[in-house]
């Protein structure tokens, strides 16, 4: 991983914030100590719809700080600059930040958070100026009274200060095709889902719904797109009320088979003319809505940004709240869940091809690849598959110590060499018109340590006990954690990052609102029928070696002898369809339990993927092999 010298980038921000602050802004951020201007600029890392995933053309906190990581956030003064990140990145961003930045490790015990560092350096009233549709309302309202707290200001600054500084090498906004996502696969019309919106508008009393999540508006409406790499989305809003659907896009990107799929029962306006919309539609709604005591309220998610709330009309108008589309999304339709289990299928002989080939490779080959040769090599084997639609992620294909690195991305030409005598880490995914795949596999292709197997096999173990969970309805991820985690406790070990994330149908491989971790959003939602989740324990030790595995469960009702308290009880359908290493299990840390319910995954895994392997002898061979039992 390289470092990006971002002393002339820095340098061209800090000249352009002083410059604004007199000449344009000054009645905005302006403030003053001893004769000298002083502001901060706050760069999140999302986009202007909090997307985890962003366009090129969205990259602002990586572009000025060469921190490529999916999550981190970047504060600038004139003196200092700050990025903070949390423990899946700590490793990559020490490696790619330059002496100008200042490293905050999030939840490390004595460490600020970047609101408490901003915060620090406002005292004696300076500004802090952030573009407002890149952050959330709520977040804007927190930080800003922190800020007034301590005699600053906190303001919206209309023109985005990195784009200024990034200038004519700044990406183009992109401007893919918007397509179809057909009802065999959604299992819903567009119209029933507008419908259920509507149903929840008159139980809230509300005005109507503004959508800002891409993956929400292209689910609500059956269409996908390919705005942001991997994400089968496309740049929109959308507003729906008790008697329109609006969609706000390009109409441009829309085939003339999403036009029909349309039709006349949703509205297409310019993608820009939201913000002027939103304020139009506020006004004309309170203007005819009667006694103000009375008034009713427009809907936004609490992940919307503070330029759509102003829009809107602020606090006195809106009620953030969690997207009723998010939480319908989440629950996946009989189609849908019969489209991961295909999906898994395929994708899973798919890992074991590439696996096979990767190890006769570099063991009787002796061919050296690096970390690039091999992902290329397993989305080309993807490719291969029905209904492939491209990667959901950019492929983790690390060897050795790079698979410490949690969220490691190999980039030709300082892209590792794959050791057979060290650990290999392969965290890949792929979009397919039935589904979205996720998994995780370590592997060793020479004969591990006794260490090595120990982390691994604790790792399986944890794996395996939240998979086998039965739970009653009500229970959230945030309670199952533990499962996960608890052989590794006892060894006094843990990891740093979440145990599973929700993941979308032929959209995000990250998809809220449920989880299993430790994050209090995973303590709010309880996991229902039909969520699709990731079961993910890891363990890892930096500059030496890294270990996840990762499957994706269904969840689904189960029977039990007893039903406490009249509730249903719940539990996971497994639908990854590829082996667990052998070499790395240390069978005398298992169970008979947990023996036979190894033996039982891998005959499944065997009865469902062999046949992809019939004129294939290396990958059966291979498959026959890894899925014996123990």
């Amino acid at each position: 991983m390289e470092k990006v010298n971002t002393s002339e980038r820095l340098a061209e921000l800090r000249k352009l914030m002083k410059e604004h602050h007199i000449d344009v802004y000054s009645r905005v951020i302006r403030a003053k100590i001893d004769g000298t201007a002083n502001e901060s600029t706050v760069v999140p890392s999302e986009d202007s719809h909090q997307s985890e995933y962003i366009a090129p053309c969205d990259a602002r906190r990586e572009y000025i700080s060469g921190f490529t990581g999916s999550a981190g956030y970047a504060v600038i003064t004139q003196e200092k600059a700050a990025l903070s990140t949390d423990g899946r990145y700590f490793n990559q961003a020490e490696k790619q930040l330059d002496s100008n930045w200042e490293l905050l490790k999030q939840g490390l015990q004595d460490v600020p958070t970047i609101q408490e560092w901003t915060v620090d350096q406002v005292a004696g009233g300076k500004a802090v100026g952030v573009d407002p549709t890149v952050v959330t309302a709520g977040d804007a309202r927190k930080l800003a009274d922190k800020i007034k707290k301590k005699g600053g200001d906190y303001k919206a600054v209309a023109e985005n200060l990195i784009d200024v500084v990034w200038g004519k090498e700044r990406p183009s906004r992109p401007s893919e095709k918007v397509i179809v996502q057909p009802l065999q696969y959604s299992g819903k019309s567009f119209t029933d889902k507008i419908a259920d919106i509507r149903k929840e508008l008159e139980k809230k009393k509300s005005l109507g719904f503004v959508a800002s999540m891409l993956d929400e508006i292209a689910w609500l409406y059956n269409l996908r797109g390919s705005d942001i790499p991997y994400n089968p989305v496309f740049f929109s809003y959308a507003v729906v009320t008790l008697t329109q659907a609006i969609l706000y896009v390009d109409e441009s990107k829309l085939t003339p088979e999403a036009k029909e799929h349309l039709g006349d029962q949703v509205k297409i306006k310019p993608y820009e003319a939201i913000f002027n919309d939103l304020t139009a539609l506020s006004a004309e709604a309170f203007e005819a809505n009667g006694d103000p005591a009375e008034k009713k309220k427009f809907l936004t998610s609490n992940r919307a940004s503070w330029a759509l709330n102003k829009a809107l009309g602020g606090e006195e108008r809106v009620d953030e709240v969690r997207s009723p589309i998010g939480d319908a999304k989440a629950v996946k339709s009989e189609a849908e869940l019969e489209g991961m289990r295909n999906c898994h299928i395929r994708d899973g002989a798919a890992l074991s091809e590439y696996f096979a080939w990767l190890e006769d490779q570099l063991v009787n080959k002796k061919a050296t690849l690096d970390e690039v040769d091999g992902a290329d090599k397993l989305e080309s084997i993807r490719a291969k598959h029905d209904l492939f639609m491209g990667l959901s992620f950019d492929t983790i294909s690390s060897t050795g110590p790079n698979a410490a690195v949690i969220h490691y991305k190999p980039e030709k030409p300082l892209a590792s060499v794959i050791d057979p005598k060290a650990i290999y880490l392969c965290d890949s995914g792929a979009q397919y018109q039935d589904g979205t795949t996720d998994t995780t596999r370590t592997l060793h292709f020479g004969e591990p340590t006794e260490t090595e197997k120990t982390a691994y096999t604790l790792v399986l173990k944890g794996n395996i006990a939240l998979e086998r969970v039965k739970f009653p309805k009500g229970t959230t991820g945030f309670a199952l954690d533990a499962l996960a985690r608890q052989f590794l406790w006892a060894e006094g070990l843990d990891y740093r990052h979440g145990t599973g994330h929700g993941v979308g149908s032929f959209l995000n491989v990250h998809e809220g609102p449920i989880g299993i971790g430790t994050r209090v959003q995973y303590s709010e939602v309880s996991l229902a029928v039909g969520n699709v989740v990731s079961n993910e324990p890891g363990y890892y030790e930096d500059g030496e070696f890294g270990i996840r595995i990762e499957n994706m469960v269904m969840v689904r009702e189960v029977e039990t002898k007893h039903k406490f308290g009249d509730k249903p009880y719940l539990g996971f359908e497994r639908v990854t369809m590829t082996p667990h290493c052998r070499k790395l299990v240390d069978t005398s840390l298992l169970s008979e339990d947990e023996k036979t319910f190894i033996n039982e995954y891998h005959q499944e895994v065997f009865d469902k993927t062999s046949k992809f392997f019939e004129d294939d002898p290396l990958s059966l061979a291979w498959l026959k092999r890894e899925t014996a039992p123990y």
